[in-house]
């Protein structure tokens, strides 16, 4: 274990610890999270997204940061990338249940809004993953993949923010028999289905901090996929 091991462990007791044992601080988050959820998203996944991909690059090249990594810039893309994941969530789990009760479902959406575990609350759950999933996912992955590139093509640095992106360029360069036989093929259906069908059975205000916590179980996933 490195000396940067332990950093990256004590950054992580950090952030969640004063939160499991200072109850008040535990009540402002809950309180600020239900009052601002879209800034929260943004700080969920500008954090924990980013620390997923320096914990994917701790397994695939041996260090938490490269020279064209860009912690910043990745912290605030994530960010609005988790915006947009967390607009998406409400539009699929609003619409999703609704869609269901067109299609002859009755009582869709009262099983996914109620309380505790039921069959029918399991089956509109993993119905509203395989559609935010199958339809906002790809985009969502491409649109991450061409800004990775983008910021790295910068060197890491905070220029790339400001400097319009090469559209044409950027997907040209995606390496799309990995994209597709892979990202999308794989990690799709055999981990981002069933991941968030457990998000969406979630209270609504839990869900999009678990997540960003996906994040990082999917940022070790792509890690040991391309070390091997």
């Amino acid at each position: 274990m490195k000396r940067t091991d332990l950093y990256f462990a004590v950054a992580i007791v950090a952030i969640f610890l004063p939160f499991v044992v200072c109850e008040p601080l535990y009540e402002w988050y809950k309180a600020f999270n239900a009052a601002h959820g879209m800034v929260m998203s943004f700080l969920k996944f500008g954090i924990l997204s980013t620390m997923g991909e320096m914990l994917g690059c701790r397994i695939s090249t041996g260090s938490y940061i490269t020279p064209n990594f860009g912690v910043l810039p990745r912290m605030i893309v994530w960010g609005v990338l988790g915006m947009g994941i967390n607009m998406a969530m409400i539009i699929f789990s609003k619409g999703t249940p609704m869609f269901m009760e067109y299609m002859g479902m009755e009582g869709a959406v009262e099983s996914f809004v109620a309380e505790g575990f039921t069959m029918d609350k399991l089956w509109v759950a993993l119905a509203v993953s395989v559609a935010m999933n199958t339809i906002f996912a790809p985009v969502f992955m491409t649109l991450h993949k061409i800004t990775d590139a983008h910021i790295a093509a910068h060197g890491g640095s905070l220029k790339a923010l400001v400097t319009p992106i090469p559209m044409a360029e950027r997907f040209a360069s995606i390496d799309w028999q990995a994209q597709w036989g892979f990202v999308f093929k794989k990690t799709i259906p055999l981990f981002w289905y069933p991941a968030h069908t457990i998000t969406f059975l979630l209270p609504p205000e839990q869900r999009v901090l678990f997540a960003a916590l996906l994040g990082i179980a999917l940022g070790v996933l792509l890690a040991l996929s391309k070390k091997r």
